[in-house]
């Protein structure tokens, strides 16, 4: 593999930094910055193997992520990288939009976790291409651009890559980043390497920013003013399955009548609040029913024991489908069935806000009319949580102590739950229109 990636390289730094014309302080950053990505391939490698032993997909088509390929390539295509699970889900109408919009031209979706991966095919299948985004050393990037040919690089939020970004801009490739989002802690990590951002930052043709505050620190990294604008966030044009309310008053239904709360992508460090957080529900209501969907696959096995250890009756989806009547708790150990049961939920936690994570999409139970919980870390979605806690959809908790006492009331008063639930759908209905402002701005690209 080594061997591969040096015949990769060979004769590629000095065309790449002649062809840019950075300054001087750039080359050598973009120069250094491609060595060490290079000397790192042994970890990226260590890296698969010990993610693989707790989810068995990390061990798969590595090929792609050194971009080596056997299947014959659709080119020239429409390129979109979404990273994960969530991003693949905000950029589906825009994925189907392009589809409908030029039918003919091949679309190519890259993603970086095998998560992402599975969800793609789930909601395209054969319709669309997929492969991993490769590492972004110079010949991999190289190789990528030269096999798929795209027309045009759609990258969803927050993926800034040097190499990648650069030969795209090398070729005159239009790169626009969609539904863009930077925090402020995300912006301070990239300006300490300030010399390689104002490389990439070149090569990009417009930001379409969620907000006003992200366009702002994408110009502090180095983007001009002509080259941003506010679209909105994508994630509020992100449709509901028609079936989603029936099929949860169909589930409730078969539950039995009983409180129902969820704990939706949680975090290790979460889990023992969540566990808390039950037993004290359960002591006014001993039949509550947790839904419990940790964040990552490889904490389902480990989830399941936590909850075997309180001699809960524990049910999953895999294994069951669905709770039994006297289900204490059932782990929804599937991805991409999260809507389905925060339709089902009386009150919602969303976690990566206990621990430092930054927080994980509050849309999707909002869209729902669901009220949710959330502790103090949500600086990833600071706008999106800002905006529902105004209209009282959202409760922000400073201690994980308050979470069972949040929860228990919106079990309490239904009225609550109902006017807060139903106050966070309206609001994200006013917020709806980025969808079609993104598809005016990539067109002018198309033509």
């Amino acid at each position: 593999m080594l061997l591969i990636l040096v015949g990769y390289a060979s004769g590629l730094f000095k065309d790449k930094l002649l062809s840019m014309r950075p300054t001087f302080l750039q080359r050598i950053s973009l120069a250094v910055y491609s060595l060490v990505m290079y000397a790192l391939t042994p970890l990226t490698l260590f890296h698969l193997v010990s993610r693989g032993f707790n989810q068995r997909e990390y061990f798969k088509r590595w090929s792609e992520r050194f971009a080596m390929y056997r299947a014959p390539a659709k080119v020239p295509c429409l390129w979109l990288h979404a990273v994960s699970v969530g991003e693949v889900n905000a950029i589906t109408p825009l994925l189907q939009s392009l589809h409908a919009h030029y039918p003919e031209t091949p679309l190519l979706i890259t993603t970086t976790t095998p998560t992402g991966s599975a969800r793609v095919k789930a909601l395209f299948g054969e319709q669309v291409q997929h492969v991993y985004l490769p590492y972004d050393t110079p010949g991999a990037v190289n190789y990528f651009l030269n096999y798929f040919q795209p027309r045009i690089a759609i990258i969803m939020e927050t993926e800034i890559w040097p190499n990648l970004f650069a030969e795209i801009g090398k070729r005159h490739i239009p790169l626009l980043i969609v539904n863009a989002r930077l925090s402020e802690r995300s912006m301070r990590g990239y300006r300490v390497i300030a010399c390689l951002m104002n490389v990439a930052m070149q090569a990009v043709t417009q930001v379409a920013a969620q907000s006003l505050a992200d366009l702002k620190r994408y110009q502090k990294l180095g983007i001009r003013r002509e080259q941003g604008q506010v679209t909105g966030n994508l994630k509020f044009d992100v449709k509901l399955p028609t079936h989603t309310s029936e099929q949860a008053q169909q589930w409730r239904a078969e539950w039995g009548v009983r409180a129902v709360w969820i704990a939706a992508s949680t975090h290790p460090d979460e889990e023992a609040i969540v566990i808390a957080a039950h037993k004290r529900i359960r002591e006014q209501y001993p039949d509550t029913l947790l839904l419990w969907a940790p964040r990552h696959p490889e904490r389902f096995e480990s989830v399941m024991e936590l909850v075997n250890e309180q001699q809960w009756r524990v049910t999953d989806r895999l294994a069951h489908q669905q709770p039994a009547k006297d289900s204490d708790v059932f782990i929804i150990n599937t991805l991409g069935e999260l809507l389905a049961f925060y339709a089902c939920a009386d009150v919602a936690f969303v976690g990566g806000s206990f621990q430092a994570i930054g927080g994980h999409n509050l849309l999707e139970p909002a869209s729902l009319a669901i009220p949710s919980v959330v502790g103090p870390h949500t600086f990833n979605f600071v706008d999106i949580t800002q905006l529902l806690l105004e209209v009282g959809a959202v409760r922000q908790l400073e201690s994980p102590e308050e979470l069972p006492e949040a929860i228990l009331r919106f079990i309490n008063d239904k009225k609550l739950a109902r006017q807060c639930g139903e106050a966070g759908r309206k609001r994200i209905e006013r917020e709806r229109g980025a969808l079609d402002r993104t598809l005016k701005l990539i067109e002018q690209y198309l033509k």
